[in-house]
């Protein structure tokens, strides 16, 4: 027993002693970055008003923190991603599951979830904004279709490279139906379910501030675009150094620790 469980807490122990030094050379990284934006904002042939050094930023970072805006507006953009994420999962999985699983479906849905896969998410915007208005339902709209199809069509890859004998081994044992779904598909496929949910939360965070930069109630793409019709250049830098931070924090904090979850239990660590 001990041999089978000591070599994975030994392959894990360098990769727990580097975190550190890592953490530290991003740190740094950083702080040289910021030091070597600062001088070029100042000692640059721009002015602040074109090129603002990261303290006009943080100035106008603050000032929206102090004027009760950042938190709101944030809360409104995750409001409407988790929306519209959650939509996307619901329908995407269950149809890559079908591309992937019946030919049927394969001939109906493959060649249109490929070509409509390849429309930027900004074409859907016209086509929301005749539907539904400038309204929640179009936001919501854009964001499923930048979303859903390409959670479906990395469902369908992961649905695909599954090997024939461990289905053949599933039903042997008496798996069938949902049973063979619960059983060996969703397990076998999961490394590729969850690539795809994470480009599909790319694609939905992308395609809600292209939706939001047209939208007049709220969110940080509306914050972005009145930042850019005031000419505050150094709140449009502030307001995008909070949506990249909001991705990292998504990145490090939610698919960080399931992808590592779904390495040790497929034994890729």
């Amino acid at each position: 027993m001990t041999a089978a469980t000591d070599p994975p807490f030994e392959l894990s122990r360098p990769a727990q002693a580097a975190a550190p030094a890592r953490g530290l050379r991003r740190i740094a990284w950083t702080i040289a970055v910021l030091t070597l934006w600062e001088g070029v904002a100042r000692f640059g042939p721009w002015p602040d008003w074109i090129f603002p050094p990261p303290s006009a930023v943080a100035v106008s970072l603050w000032g929206l923190i102090r004027h009760g805006l950042l938190f709101p507006t944030i809360g409104r953009s995750l409001a409407r991603l988790a929306a519209g994420y959650g939509i996307s999962l619901a329908v995407g999985i269950p149809l890559g599951l079908a591309v992937g699983r019946s030919r049927l479906a394969e001939d109906l849905f493959g060649a249109p979830l490929l070509g409509l896969q390849a429309l930027p998410s900004i074409c859907w915007l016209p086509v929301a904004i005749l539907w539904f208005g400038l309204s929640e339902g179009a936001i919501l709209f854009v964001v499923v279709m930048g979303s859903a199809l390409s959670i479906a069509i990395a469902t369908q890859s992961g649905v695909r490279t599954i090997h024939p004998i461990l289905l053949r081994a599933a039903r042997t044992l008496g798996a069938k139906g949902w049973r063979l779904y619960t059983t060996a598909i969703l397990p076998a496929s999961l490394p590729s379910l969850l690539s795809g949910a994470k480009l599909g939360w790319t694609f939905a965070w992308r395609s809600l501030f292209a939706a939001e930069l047209l939208y007049v109630k709220g969110g940080l793409g509306q914050l972005l675009q009145a930042s850019r019709e005031l000419n505050d250049v150094s709140r449009v830098f502030a307001v995008m150094a909070v949506i990249l931070v909001l991705g990292v924090i998504a990145d490090r904090w939610v698919f960080g620790p399931l992808e590592r979850s779904v390495r040790l239990r497929y034994g890729l660590v």
